[in-house]
């Protein structure tokens, strides 16, 4: 996978949003990202690739709300990083990059693993993506079930039992700040007795923190 930096401008009329992203950010925090975007003129750079279908076109596989709040504004042009990625690459990112924000919508997020399970079993998914092998085995489960009643719709009527999406929480420390942080995660962690990934592992820690602090204030 080729990652160049230089940054392109592309007409927005160009652009056009991978039809397996199943990630959506709430009104709210959309309409903070299209008024900071309106306001200061500054964004993070679209990532797009080549149009596998469309001679000329972009597909986005990062940053749809993004290309969505300025065409709302009414620009012509978005800043993007074109990268050069396969279909494959492209899902993986799919999954990884669009959780920094907003949330996935689950009947999406059922059809790009159903793809994606194609090439991947659970297992490798699981280090491939930010969901545990767990959830991929519930969202295969249901891909499944959905086959059998034939769509979504009639299956969300009556699930056999709710799903969890992970959400995800992004924010940056200073050296020292990283250093506290990682201590104390690391004492939490050697608390917890179950077998877990790195990641299940992390988000149990801070959570146990949080929770102990919680109860001393």
């Amino acid at each position: 996978m080729h990652i160049p930096k230089t940054i392109i401008r592309i007409p927005i009329d160009r652009l056009f949003g991978h039809p397996e992203n199943p990630n959506k950010m709430n009104r709210s925090s959309y309409e903070k990202l299209k008024r900071h975007i309106g306001q200061t003129h500054n964004y993070e750079p679209l990532i797009v690739r080549r149009h596998p279908d469309i001679e000329g076109g972009f597909e986005i596989i990062n940053g749809h709300h993004r290309a969505q709040a300025l065409g709302e504004l009414g620009e012509s042009f978005a800043d993007c990083v074109e990268w050069d990625v396969d279909d494959d690459q492209a899902r993986i990112l799919l999954a990884t990059l669009n959780r920094l924000g907003g949330k996935d919508r689950l009947d999406a997020k059922i059809n790009l693993i159903k793809n994606m399970s194609e090439k991947f079993n659970s297992k490798e998914l699981a280090k491939l993506l930010p969901d545990t092998k767990t959830v991929i085995e519930k969202l295969k489960s249901i891909e499944s079930q959905i086959q059998n009643e034939q769509s979504f719709s009639a299956w969300a009527k009556s699930p056999p039992y709710k799903i969890e999406m992970p959400n995800s929480i992004v924010f940056f420390l200073n050296d020292e700040q990283m250093r506290i942080v990682e201590a104390a995660m690391n004492i939490a962690t050697k608390a917890q007795r179950h077998k877990e990934t790195k990641a299940e592992e992390r988000a149990k820690a801070i959570t146990r923190i949080a929770g102990e602090w919680m109860g001393k204030n």
